[in-house]
């Protein structure tokens, strides 16, 4: 069977759990993508224990039924095939198997039965696989999913539809599968719950091709596989693209997930991201709460600091209510460039991702890499907190680069964005690459998007990589060329001017002239023409 052929009945299986949320009246509803995440995740682990089981014990292997060959061991000999699988396979007892449910499911309640089992396997595992809030609470792996019934009398036949779908199918075989594939069945899952929300925190749905162009540039290929026990971080983590990418590039056994997020929802769907990917053991590395106000990574009490740091932070939001709790001592060198100040008129368009911004370059190590989305303005200022945060990036000589990327490259979002790259290891020249006109402009719902070709990307990568210079595409700047520039990061201020020289005879040049000058004559007629007809009107108006 071929990988378009799982990923097809993998996506079938996800189409089939919201037609049952459909059909109990929860399309669309707030809860369904807790119904479907929890109930792909719950069948995920089920078969990922199996596969396991499997392949530690012949017997198991070739049982027909291998839930009743485990539920036949003791419980010693349970134990002992639990501990050999190790931390990334959830331990579940025979009463979780969804076989174990299927056989129960015309008992009386079966709804109960049904939440307590997912409840239990959430308690089982809380060590490793709950999410920690920034105050020390644990978010479990599951809800009690048929309190989003509101009708009590239909819950039982509802957990009986989530059963008899899960049933049939099996993920075993899909397990030897790569990062590709669980990303595209990942983006599958969450595609109508991940989307833009307003601006809010973590809500910003990061396009792949951004997300792809920033692991490729952090983590070149002639470094794959080289680089290894390093901390990947990202203070507005989403559902983990950025990371999921970067981590991808270096190798999942190479590296450690650092996560915070202000977003529940956005923290459950990172964790199931790290589940897919073979990332378990960063789980407990996962944060739900506010980055800004109380970062929760840290080394005694100073910022820990990580060697690869991905974000595409907020970038224009109302913090106007921990403002002024953020302007304290103990942040002065965090966020060494100031701290925006409330709009009075528009205090949703405050610049929060100049907070992100500096906060990520204290929280990098000094030979570390970071690649931030920030809007394409950030660049170009010419004065305020932008022009201190690239003042400070360039002086200190940390810069890797700038790609300043096409409009509409996020469909929920008009912003211009460019992706800027620090390394303090880049003493040298830095890049910068005007990526604005590449792609192709398509229609998303209500949305004009951008996308990239495959080429285009690659192009951009290696572009960057190799510091090539290509007319009116990237250029290479020392840092005292950016220095003259008032520090701009914008390709386009780096370009050469170029003059076409035309050899014309004196006849053709008087004519040209000529033209010019019957030009400037007409459009001075014309503005005298409006200034009598203006104080014509203002005098009429004085009249009155």
């Amino acid at each position: 069977m071929t990988q378009l052929t799982f990923q097809q009945e993998t996506k079938e299986l996800i189409d089939s759990l919201k037609g049952i949320c459909a059909s109990y009246g929860l399309g669309n509803d707030g809860n369904e993508f807790k119904i479907i995440t929890q109930s792909f995740l719950y069948k995920y682990l089920n078969d990922k224990f199996a596969f396991k089981a499997k392949k530690l014990d012949d017997k198991i292997a070739k049982a027909d039924k291998w839930e009743d060959a485990i539920s036949a061991l003791s419980e010693d000999e349970q134990e002992m095939l639990v501990l050999q699988m190790g931390a990334d396979t959830a331990k579940l007892k025979p009463t979780h198997f969804i076989a174990y449910l299927f056989g129960r499911q015309n008992k009386p309640e079966f709804a109960k039965l049904f939440d307590d089992t997912l409840m239990d396997i959430a308690l089982t595992n809380n060590d490793i696989f709950a999410v920690k809030t920034d105050g020390g609470a644990k978010v479990v792996l599951f809800d009690r999913i048929s309190r989003y019934i509101a009708d009590e009398a239909r819950r039982d036949n509802f957990c009986r539809a989530i059963i008899n779908k899960l049933v049939p199918f099996s993920f075993e075989r899909i397990f030897t599968q790569g990062y590709d594939f669980f990303a595209t069945i990942f983006e599958y899952l969450i595609k109508d719950y991940n989307s833009n929300s307003g601006g809010k925190y973590a809500e910003y749905y990061t396009p792949h091709a951004v997300a792809r162009i920033m692991a490729a540039i952090l983590v070149p290929k002639v470094q794959q596989g080289k680089i290894k026990n390093v901390a990947c971080y990202d203070p507005s983590a989403g559902s983990g693209t950025l990371l999921m990418n970067v981590s991808h590039a270096i190798g999942a056994d190479r590296c450690s997930i650092y996560a915070q997020d202000i977003s529940q929802k956005s923290s459950n769907l990172l964790r199931l991201n790290l589940i897919l990917n073979n990332l378990v053991h960063s789980i407990p590395s996962v944060i739900q709460g506010n980055t800004m106000l109380h970062p929760y990574h840290k080394d005694g009490s100073k910022l820990k600091q990580f060697d690869f740091i991905v974000s595409n932070p907020p970038f224009k939001m109302d913090f106007s209510d921990f403002r002024d709790d953020l302007d304290t001592k103990e942040n002065k060198q965090r966020f060494f460039a100031g701290i925006p100040k409330v709009k009075k008129k528009a205090k949703d368009k405050m610049e929060i991702y100049q907070l992100f911004l500096q906060h990520i370059i204290a929280s990098l190590k000094p030979n570390g890499k970071a690649a931030v989305v920030v809007p394409t303005g950030f660049i170009t200022a010419q004065s305020g907190i932008d022009k201190i945060i690239r003042q400070h990036l360039a002086d200190n000589k940390m810069l890797a680069g700038v790609v300043s990327m096409p409009s509409n490259i996020f469909a929920t979002t008009g912003t211009n964005v460019s992706i800027l790259f620090i390394d303090a290891s880049n003493k040298e020249k830095v890049v910068l690459i005007d990526a604005s006109n590449l792609g192709k402009k398509i229609k998303e719902g209500k949305n004009q998007k951008t996308v990239l070709s495959a080429e285009e990307e690659q192009h951009i990568i290696d572009v960057f990589n190799t510091k090539a210079v290509e007319e009116d595409f990237s250029v290479a700047v020392t840092y005292d060329e950016i220095a003259a520039k008032n520090y701009s990061l914008s390709a386009g201020q780096y370009f050469d001017v170029k003059i076409e020289y035309v050899d014309i005879t004196p006849e053709e040049f008087t004519e040209k002239m000529q033209g010019f000058t019957d030009n400037l004559e007409s459009l001075f007629a014309e503005s005298h023409k409006l200034e009598k007809e203006i104080k014509k009107q203002l005098a009429g108006l004085k009249y009155e």
